[in-house]
């Protein structure tokens, strides 16, 4: 198994434990562990498909984990007051 197979298995198994643990109501989608597994996910990902030129995996993941970087700082801003 090469490194990027390996970044691949860990970003493949961050999106099944973050869409398990949503599901069983362990995380919630307003919490930021939620939104950094899927960035996480997504950044892993993309690492193992640019190798072989896997442009459609590449896209979906880019968008996928600007989703989640986006609801981060959603978040963040939220539960922040700016006085």
């Amino acid at each position: 198994m090469t490194i990027t197979q390996l970044i691949g298995w860990i970003g493949a198994i961050a999106y099944v434990v973050a869409y398990l643990l949503l599901s069983l109501g362990v995380l919630k989608s307003e919490r930021k562990s939620f939104h950094v597994l899927n960035a996480l996910g997504a950044l892993c990902l993309i690492i193992n498909a640019m190798p072989v030129n896997d442009y459609p995996t590449i896209a979906v993941n880019v968008v996928w984990g600007l989703i989640a970087i986006l609801s981060i700082f959603k978040i963040i801003i939220k539960t922040h007051t700016f006085d």
